[in-house]
Parts: structure tokens; sequence; C-alpha cells
């Protein structure tokens, strides 16, 4: 599954922050949590955009939709998750990331039967249309 670094902010500002370069001003303010991806994206690639460390994961949309956050980056499923849970929000442009991802299932090294196994499941989810019907849930 692609699920590339994607921007989510107030509605009414989706057009202001369409790329790293318009997002990295000093007058925008960013918002991040510690110490995964989503922090090393924002010191990596915001130099001059102003930077928050946000340490409660669940509280972070909240600090934008009050006005101290301008905008989050993070993985597009999580952004268009939290536009349908936190009205107001909106994901810019979750079918075109920022950076380019991909989501796994992690599974035991060396376990060929059970490799084998997942991978006929997920085939036999996606041939059956569960897998869609379950990304449709989530993620449209």
């Amino acid at each position: 599954m692609v699920n590339g670094k994607t921007p989510i902010a107030r509605c009414a500002d989706v057009a202001k922050y369409q790329s790293v370069a318009a997002i990295d001003k000093p007058s925008v303010r960013v918002i991040f949590n510690p110490g995964g991806s989503n922090e090393r994206f924002a010191r990596a690639n915001f130099k001059q955009a102003k930077l928050t460390l946000h340490g409660e994961n669940v509280t972070i949309f909240d600090e934008i939709l009050a006005n101290r956050a301008d905008v989050f980056v993070t993985e597009a499923a999580e952004a268009i998750t939290q536009q349908k849970l936190k009205p107001g929000l909106c994901a810019v442009n979750p079918d075109k990331p920022l950076q380019y991802g991909e989501m796994a299932w992690m599974l035991p090294r060396d376990d060929v039967a059970f490799k084998s196994y997942v991978d006929q499941w997920l085939h036999l989810q996606q041939a059956g249309g569960d897998f869609q019907r379950t990304m449709d849930r989530w993620l449209k």
C-alpha cells in the first residue's frame, strides 16, 4: 500500500500547503510528534517554518483545529482517517504524497510457510473484494 507523507491542515487552508516549499515559510507553524518518521520528515524538510514538538499523539490534530498549529505532515492513511474523525481538517493531496512510502506487514524472518500463508490470505482478500471494502471503509 502506498502511504507517503501527506500534510493535514484546516480545510480552509488546504490550498496554501500544496508542497514542501509552500509549507516551509517562516509564517507557517508545523507541528509534529516525537521520535518517529514524522519528526524526521519535519526536521529534514522544514528549515524556515516554525517547528513545534507535540508530545501527545492523540491531541496533535486538535492543535490545528484550535489554530495553535497550521499543518502536520503524517502518513496519508492517517491524514485521511483523521479528516473523517475531525471535521474541519482536510488531508492535502493524499493521493500525491510529499514523500513516497509503502506499508507492509512485518513477518518473522525465514518463516517461509507463514509468509506463504499471509500472501495467499492477502491474495484472497484482494480477489474477493474484502481488501478494497476495508480500504474504502477507512480511507475514502
